[in-house]
């Protein structure tokens, strides 16, 4: 899986849902989705942070964070997600993942919630984690940006206020795309895509021959 991998990461992410299933009477692609019905990537509420990046590729793992509940927390704490992200590594033969984060905020705070800064992604990074994807924002752009770790998010804010992890590894729709822990995540500065694990090769395989098809007709 690491050459595939590999492969992946020097394919933009277009492509990959031109495979996927952007265009179903293409013989190349595959057809995974209903491209219009279904939420297998992103829309235009969220926004790359780090466009020079290039692609990144990895397994998801999800979390979900809102307010403090009384009934709850406690239960489940950042170290779960930790926990989660260098499980799925290890499940995988150290292969890379993506934090799939969803935002969950009473009406008019989500805008203000700059959540994952430099000690999270720090943290984040440690155990494999190569990038988050999250309908909401994030602060310490600038330290993050040295820490190569790519980010997808519905903005940046300075600050926050108490927050708890209100649920790991369950599926979240972030951005107008539905995600399962274990699904493949490709993002690049277009945005991200989803697709089955074992699919994986199928799609680098298909995503090549097209990118050669559209060479020869570019020419």
């Amino acid at each position: 899986m690491s050459d595939t991998f590999a492969g992946l990461r020097t394919i933009d992410t277009p492509t990959i849902t031109n495979v996927v299933a952007t265009y179903p009477k293409n013989p190349l692609c595959l057809g995974l989705y209903n491209p219009w019905t279904e939420n297998w990537y992103t829309d235009a509420s969220i926004r790359c942070i780090y466009p020079e990046m290039g692609p990144r590729i990895g397994y998801a793992v999800t979390c979900v964070y809102g307010l403090p509940d009384p009934n709850y927390t406690g239960r489940l704490t950042f170290m779960d997600v930790i926990d989660q992200l260098d499980a799925m590594r290890a499940k995988h033969g150290g292969a890379p993942t993506i934090l799939v984060l969803q935002q969950k905020w009473p009406e008019g705070m989500i805008a203000k919630a700059g959540l994952a800064g430099e000690i999270m992604v720090t943290s984040m990074k440690a155990v494999g984690c190569v990038g988050m994807v999250s309908n909401g924002p994030s602060r310490d752009v600038d330290a993050v940006r040295r820490l190569d770790f790519q980010m997808m998010l519905g903005g940046v804010s300075a600050g926050h206020g108490e927050m708890a992890v209100q649920a790991v590894n369950v599926p979240v729709s972030v951005g107008g795309m539905d995600v399962a822990p274990g699904e493949l995540i490709h993002m690049d500065e277009n945005g991200a895509v989803k697709f089955p694990a074992d699919r994986a090769a199928q799609v680098l395989d298909n995503a090549q021959k097209m990118l050669a098809a559209e060479a020869e007709h570019l020419a």
